[in-house]
């Protein structure tokens, strides 16, 4: 994808078209990847540190967005937009080579059991091994209403929140804005780590949920910026809690045949269904106004996620790591 921006860059090429389809194809690689790679860690750190080095590649994928944006804008100043696109290019060259040879597959540690190949008899079983584990279900179910109703759609609209502040540098407000909430995602990782706290357990990823959208919805109502920030660093500390210890739990619980395709329904919910919160965050945001969009998403959210917390997660202690 970046060396398609660079010669769309570099050509003085580039239309709204391309940029679409663009972002589609990298939204579509980064659903299929993921699975895969989750497999991988799990091969490489088996059951017992999965959780660790969930919490730990999301910590990382959040520093990248807290430090990424700055890195890229200085390459791309430094060196003009299309020269960063190339450089980003060949950062991958490293990463491809060590992937190929990468002694992990993502199914070494299930050696006795043969993947499931791709059929309707598949699709049914995948379904019925879903609806038999009401963690599986629950976490399945949270990971989707949550991008779904709100997902990382307010972010686009950090411009808009910045300005309702009545903040005089609006860049900067939007940028402190924006860093609050990988920021959280970050230190909350690391803190985890240190401390060991938070095995995962279906009961504390729905509270930690809970927590979420009400941090969410306050900072949607909040009119003071510095109340904004704090609210946003709680959220991300939360999110990366409850969505980390969610992917834990689907992958802990799943038989090791169906394991990859759980982890793809999971990612499928939890990334696929972030699309349609731009509808319910961004449009209904341009109906009614961004701060009572998003509050009203997340209410509805904080009522979803009581309910599976009330109807299903209480009722089942399997989804616990002893």
């Amino acid at each position: 994808m970046s060396l398609l921006w660079g010669i769309l860059f570099l050509t003085d090429s580039i239309q709204v078209w391309h940029a679409c389809v663009l972002l589609v194809m990298h939204g579509m690689a980064g659903v299929l990847g993921s699975p895969g790679s989750q497999l991988i860690i799990h091969d490489i750190v088996g059951r017992e540190y999965l959780q660790s080095a969930v919490r730990l590649n999301s910590t990382g994928r959040n520093i990248a967005v807290l430090f990424g944006p700055a890195v890229g804008g200085a390459t791309m100043l430094l060196f003009s937009p299309p020269t960063g696109l190339f450089i980003n290019v060949f950062m991958y060259v490293p990463m491809i080579i060590f992937m190929y040879i990468l002694p992990y597959t993502g199914h070494g540690r299930d050696a006795g059991s043969q993947p499931a190949r791709f059929s309707i008899g598949g699709a049914l079983q995948l379904m019925r091994e879903t609806a038999a584990n009401p963690t599986i279900l629950s976490m399945i179910l949270l990971g989707g209403a949550t991008s779904l109703l709100v997902g990382n759609a307010f972010q686009a609209q950090m411009p808009g929140f910045a300005h309702d502040f009545g903040h005089e540098k609006q860049d900067w407000a939007y940028s402190i804005l924006l860093g609050a909430n990988a920021g959280g995602a970050a230190v909350g990782g690391l803190l985890l780590e240190g401390t060991g706290m938070l095995r995962p357990n279906a009961r504390i990823a729905a509270i930690c949920s809970i927590l979420w959208c009400i941090s969410i919805a306050g900072f949607a109502a909040s009119t003071h910026y510095l109340v904004a920030v704090i609210l946003l660093f709680c959220a991300g500390f939360l999110n990366l809690t409850f969505l980390s210890m969610a992917q834990t739990l689907v992958q802990l619980q799943a038989r090791p045949q169906l394991r990859g395709r759980l982890i793809g329904l999971f990612n499928m919910s939890n990334n696929g269904l972030r699309a349609f919160s731009g509808l319910t965050v961004g449009v209904v945001g341009g109906l009614i106004g961004i701060h009572w969009s998003l509050a009203l998403s997340a209410m509805i959210l904080l009522a979803v996620t009581m309910g599976l917390f009330a109807l299903v997660i209480p009722g089942r202690i399997s989804g616990e790591l002893n």
